[in-house]
C-alpha cells in the first residue's frame, strides 16, 4: 500500500514522563566546596558529627551532611532555586512561591564502590560533581560502552520511542536536578586511585508549584 503525501502539520506532546535539567555550578561554588569537604575530612570529630552514611542508599567512602551555616555562606539554596525556579516555569508554567531544602550532602566515591538503585523524599533532588577521576578503569570486555563511574537515571519500562534510562558521565561542575522519586543509580569504576565527589539534596516546593 502506497501512503499519500499529505500537507499536514504534527505536534509533539509529552504527557507522560518527567523532564530533568541541566545547568553549570559557578566555580567559586565548586572551589568553596571542595575546600569545605577537604577541610571536613582531615576532622575527624566533624567528619563523626556530620556522617549520614547510615541514612543512604550508597555503599562508599564516605558521606556527610553539609552544614546550615555554610549552605546559607555560599547561598546554595538560591542558587538551587534559581534553577528550579526556571525548570518549574517553563515545563508547567508555573512560579514557585517556596525552595525549601531538606538536607544536601556530600559522597565521597572510590574504586569499587557504588550506589545502588533507590530514589530520594522532598519533591526535587538533584546532584553536582566536584570531582572526578581521569581514568576509571576499562570494561570487562573491551568492545562494550563504558559505564563505570557513571550516574544513570530509570524510569518506566522501554517503549516505543522511550528510553527507561538514561546515563550521564560525570564531569566537573556538571549539576542535574530531576524530581525525586526518578530511580536512579552510580555504577562502580575501577584501578583508578582518585575520588569521585559529588553534592546531592532533596528539597521541598510549594503545593501550588506541584498540583495540577
Amino acid at each position: 500500500m502506497e501512503l499519500k503525501k499529505n500537507n499536514f502539520e504534527i505536534k509533539v506532546l509529552r504527557p507522560f514522563g518527567p523532564s530533568i535539567i541541566k545547568f553549570r555550578i559557578p566555580n567559586e561554588i565548586i572551589i568553596r566546596m571542595n575546600e569545605y569537604v577537604d577541610k571536613i575530612v582531615k576532622d575527624q570529630n566533624k567528619s563523626k558529627e556530620l556522617d549520614h552514611g547510615s541514612a543512604l542508599a550508597g555503599n562508599v567512602n564516605q558521606e556527610f551532611l553539609l552544614e546550615q551555616e555554610f549552605m546559607k555562606d555560599i547561598r546554595w539554596a538560591e542558587f538551587l532555586a534559581s534553577a528550579c525556579g526556571q525548570w518549574v516555569l517553563n515545563d508547567q508554567g508555573k512560579k514557585i512561591k517556596t525552595f525549601s531544602i531538606i538536607r544536601s550532602w556530600i559522597v565521597r566515591q572510590f574504586k569499587n564502590e557504588y550506589n545502588p538503585v533507590h530514589f530520594h523524599n522532598g519533591h526535587i533532588s538533584g546532584v553536582g560533581y566536584l570531582k572526578v577521576p581521569k581514568d576509571m578503569g576499562e570494561t570487562i570486555q573491551k568492545q562494550k560502552k563504558n559505564n563505570n563511574g557513571n550516574l544513570v537515571l530509570i524510569h518506566g519500562s522501554k517503549n516505543l520511542f522511550s528510553e527507561p534510562t538514561y546515563n550521564i558521565k560525570p564531569e566537573v561542575g556538571d549539576f542535574y536536578m530531576f524530581p525525586n522519586y526518578l530511580l536512579h543509580t552510580v555504577y562502580p569504576f575501577y584501578e583508578s586511585e582518585d575520588e569521585r565527589r559529588s553534592v546531592s539534596f532533596n528539597a521541598k516546593l510549594d503545593e501550588a508549584a506541584v498540583s495540577f
